[in-house]
Order: C-alpha cells, then structure tokens, then sequence
C-alpha cells in the first residue's frame, strides 16, 4: 500500500493486497484477499466482493457519463472472484433510472479496455472481452460471452449462455442460448458448445433447437411462435428462461438472416 492515497474510513478487508499509486475513497469496501494492481483508481460507493483481482490503470466508481446524473449517491457493486482487466471502466449508477447502481456478478470476467455504463447488470461467470461498450441499462445474463470490441445499445438484453462474435452491434435484444454475429446482427445457432461445457444434455440441448426453429424458421412472427411454443411444448427450464425473456424484451430480439445462420 506503499505510495498509495486509501481514505481511512475505506473498509479494507484482510489480506488485501493494493500496489503502488493507487487512489481509494472513503466510501469504499474491499473483500478479503483481493488484488489491487498499481495504478487503480477506485471513487467512492464502490463494493468490492472477496479474491477479486483489479489490474493496472482501472477506474471503478466514476459518475455516469449521463447528462441525467445530478450528483445523487449512487453505487458499484462487484461480486467475489471476479476479475478487472488494464484500464477498464465501471461508472456508478443514476437515480433517475430508478436503479442507482451498477451490479456486476461473481466470477466474472472483464477485459481490458471494456466499459460498463451507469446502471448495467452483469451476471455471474459472463466474459466480457477487451474493448466491449455497454451503454447504460444493458443487461447481460449468466454465462454471456460478449466479443471483443463489441457495443451495446442502452436498455439492450444479452440472454443467459449466450455467445456474440467479435464487433457486435447489439442493437436488438440477445436471446438465450444462441450464437449472434454479422451485421445486423443475426441469430446463427444454438450455442451447443457452450451448453455441452455446461453440464447441458444433449436432450436439453435439442429441446432448445426445437423452440428456436418455431421462433425463427417456422415462418411465425415471434409473438406467435411464442404461443404456439408455450401451447405445445412440455415445460421445462428451458422453456421458461426463452419464453419470459422475450415476453420481457423491450427492443425485441435479434432477427434471422439465412445467409449467415451456421448452427441449423
């Protein structure tokens, strides 16, 4: 903690390690064993979960970039075990979002460069690759893998399992357990690797094939796919998590494009 500026009311848990020229507030409380790399700099409302490892140059906790934003307390939360790579960002919440605070999971992965904007929420195990720009209120489920240099629309949805190529343009809300890349941005698949490396069946994994050939090559628009999916399908899990995302979509979900689909 040597050549370090740490308010003395930051709650600093044990053995947490913080490098040279760092910079943390007094709101501020860091997990147990957690790293902080040189050259941090961490605002003040900032929760910092357990055996988190911040690298060089990151930035957590600033004000939103966010003309809505009238210096109201807002918050970062980050779970255990996650990781921020060189120089990302993570901007505080805005209160007129009604959220006030931007929520990152456990076991996450940001990479370098990668920006997380006021009031986004990030779940548990997503991998969020270098140069990745969420804008405010982008909510990304468990597991998602976002490739790099990649954006997302503000109020944009990336589903649970699934998986964007490298330099997305979300524009359209992800659902999921697919494959999206190309632009526009398209479905191409199921994202069966992922789900095998999961734990998912190949039961399960057919089962959601199924629910994605009614929703995009059933000739259905989606609200009717939706209710034949809902009518005629057994329930299960996976039904559900597919069915209430879209139901719940606001921008509505990404479309087919048969000259780009790979996975069917």
């Amino acid at each position: 903690m040597e050549n370090s500026v740490i308010h003395p009311n930051a709650k600093i848990g044990r053995n947490v390690a913080v490098g040279p020229f760092c910079w943390i507030a007094e709101n501020v409380e860091i997990g147990e064993g957690t790293w902080i790399g040189p050259n941090v700099t961490i605002f003040d409302y900032v929760k910092i979960g357990k055996n988190c490892k911040i690298f060089p140059g990151a930035v957590i906790g600033a004000i939103p970039q966010d003309l809505k934003f009238a210096g109201e307390v807002s918050y970062v939360e980050i779970g255990d075990d996650t990781i921020i790579r060189e120089c990302a960002t993570i901007h505080r919440g805005t209160a007129a979002s009604g959220k006030g605070k931007t929520i990152i999971g456990n076991h996450t992965f940001v990479m370098a460069y990668a920006h997380v904007a006021h009031d986004c929420v990030i779940g548990d195990n997503v991998i969020l690759v270098s140069y990745v720009g969420l804008a405010g209120e982008t909510d990304v489920d468990d597991y998602a893998i976002i490739g790099g240099h990649s954006a997302a629309h503000q109020f944009s949805k990336i589903g649970q399992h699934a998986m964007l190529s490298g330099g997305s343009l979300v524009g359209k809300d992800v659902p999921p357990y697919v494959l999206a890349g190309k632009r526009p941005l398209s479905f191409e698949g199921v994202n069966v690797i992922g789900l095998r490396r999961r734990g998912y069946t190949n039961e399960q994994i057919e089962r959601i094939r199924d629910i994605y050939r009614v929703i995009y090559h059933s000739g259905l628009n989606v609200s009717d796919a939706c209710k034949k999916i809902e009518e005629e399908f057994e329930e299960t899990p996976e039904k559900r998590v597919i069915l209430d995302f879209i139901a719940s979509s606001k921008r509505g979900i990404i479309r087919y494009n048969p000259t780009v689909a790979a996975d069917e």
